[in-house]
């Protein structure tokens, strides 16, 4: 009776954890799938957490915040940012790891009143995230770990500038060697072009 329940608890869970993206990065338009993480960097012995949403076609960052707590209001006000931002038109999908802030009643329903598909990486598989996790690798190890920050505004700032750097002026091998800010323009260039045809 206990067990049969725990049994069925646990196959629902299962079910609504489901890794729709699969590890399959390449997609065909901007706004098709975005992946997301949280990480986190200590300045002044304090923990500071970094949400960013990444559009996986040119590999754009489309959203981040920062925060003192690795919470479901982090995750949501950055996908607000994104959404409110970008303003998708066709199916998007949002592909995340299995943290309680993205698995939580709040975030779930917030992306179901747009429609948004959510994925979820297996348990204890890092590549089924590898682009988020390749993107904060890299602002680590050629920013944070650079410098000596002297306050929450210097390191603030610092993010800021790097992730503007990273969308429009770091190349991406990904990308051909384009930023993503120009992978993306050249998209909405063809698909205007290809319209007047």
């Amino acid at each position: 009776s206990i067990r049969q329940d725990a049994k069925k608890v646990y196959a629902k869970e299962r079910r609504s954890l489901k890794n729709h993206l699969n590890q399959q990065f390449e997609v065909t338009r901007p706004n098709e799938v975005w992946v997301s993480d949280v990480t986190y960097f200590l300045c002044k012995d304090i923990k500071f957490y970094i949400c960013a949403i990444i559009d996986l076609y040119a590999r754009r960052i489309v959203g981040y915040r920062i925060g003192k707590r690795n919470s479901t209001q982090l995750v949501k006000s950055t996908f607000k940012q994104a959404y409110e931002s970008r303003k998708p038109a066709g199916q998007l999908l949002f592909h995340a790891d299995r943290g309680s802030n993205y698995r939580s009643y709040a975030m779930c329903s917030y992306l179901r009143e747009f429609g948004v598909i959510q994925s979820f990486s297996k348990a204890g598989v890092p590549y089924d995230n590898s682009v988020m996790e390749s993107f904060f690798s890299s602002l680590k190890r050629e920013e944070l770990y650079r410098t000596k920050y002297r306050s929450e505004q210097e390191l603030r700032a610092a993010i800021a500038e790097y992730i503007k750097f990273y969308n429009e002026t770091r190349p991406h091998a990904k990308n051909g060697y384009k930023t993503p800010f120009k992978k993306e323009q050249e998209y909405y260039v063809n698909s205007k072009q290809n319209e007047k045809k």
